[in-house]
């Protein structure tokens, strides 16, 4: 499974970072660390976590989806 979804291992709130880890071959930690720094920065970082929490679907679904 090679797509966009968020795990069911490796989640610490809802696996937004663990799914975007996976996607694009870089750690969760990483990726929850890059979006820890970036809250610093002025912009809408905690609303694109949640419309990503919202759309991404969970690994059941996106298995279930494949063929």
């Amino acid at each position: 499974m090679n797509g966009l979804y968020r795990p069911r291992q490796g989640r610490v709130i809802a696996g937004v970072c663990a799914g975007l880890g996976r996607r694009y071959g870089l750690g969760a930690w990483t990726v929850r660390l890059l979006a820890i720094i970036s809250c610093v920065l002025p912009g809408p970082q905690f609303l694109i976590y949640i419309a990503l929490w919202i759309m991404m679907p969970s690994q059941e679904k996106y298995a279930a989806t494949q063929p």
